[in-house]
């Protein structure tokens, strides 16, 4: 995990994000919402927990995720962790309310079961595979006792998918990551309960489709998925 490759896009990533989205006809905060909603759904946590919460954004960056996060669990505490110290210097003049802390990219200096839950939204594709297991394993370390983790990625097996990762500047190293092989490092790291679906069958073009979602979970060709597994 190369702190550097984020930091010489700190300031221009969230327009690098928005163009490279275009055919999907969407704006990143709609990627971020439905990310933060299926979180709800599949760690079980109601928006009435918020006071005493503590949720870990991983690989937060300049704060995609934060806004809806605050917005879901008003009262939690949100902490977002990353390796660009100038990602996170934008993401809290954006969220000040929010907790910001950089890592080395390898040990997460937080303490052992102290989140209620945690995200990775489209992070790992930026980290060299090698060192999947061991973050995982220490994503799992942080999180309390029945506590999950949802890892989003983008679909390696969805043409358009790679066809936007292919023209998108932040993206020039990334290595996709199909959802077995994350799957298969979830087991490795010691999580179980898995709950393994592809999400964004249709573009905003084709909206009044997205009700089918559900039932297509298992069909592989949606633009992303996501893996979660509880400690």
């Amino acid at each position: 995990m190369d702190p550097a490759e984020f930091d010489r896009v700190a300031r221009e990533y969230q327009s690098l994000h928005a163009a490279s989205l275009g055919a999907s006809g969407e704006q990143p905060a709609y990627f971020a919402r439905y990310k933060i909603r299926d979180l709800q759904a599949i760690a079980g946590l109601s928006s009435s927990h918020g006071a005493g919460l503590s949720i870990l954004d991983f690989g937060a960056g300049v704060g995609g995720c934060t806004g809806p996060l605050m917005a879901q669990w008003g009262q939690a505490r949100i902490v977002g962790l990353d390796v660009s110290m100038a990602s996170l210097t934008i993401g809290r003049a954006r969220f000040p309310d929010s907790d910001w802390v950089c890592f080395d990219g390898h040990e997460l200096p937080l303490a052992s079961a102290s989140f209620d839950a945690a995200i990775a939204a489209c992070v790992f594709h930026h980290i060299d595979a090698a060192e999947h297991i061991g973050l995982l394993t220490e994503i799992r370390r942080v999180l309390k006792p029945g506590a999950g983790l949802m890892v989003y990625e983008h679909n390696p097996w969805n043409p358009l998918t790679r066809r936007a990762v292919d023209a998108c500047a932040f993206d020039a190293n990334a290595q996709l990551i199909s959802l077995p092989e994350m799957r298969s490092r979830f087991r490795r790291a010691g999580f179980r309960s898995l709950d393994c679906r592809y999400r964004v069958f249709f573009p905003r073009a084709l909206a009044w489709l997205r009700g089918l979602e559900p039932a297509l979970r298992g069909v592989p060709m949606g633009a992303q998925y996501f893996v979660f597994g509880r400690r």
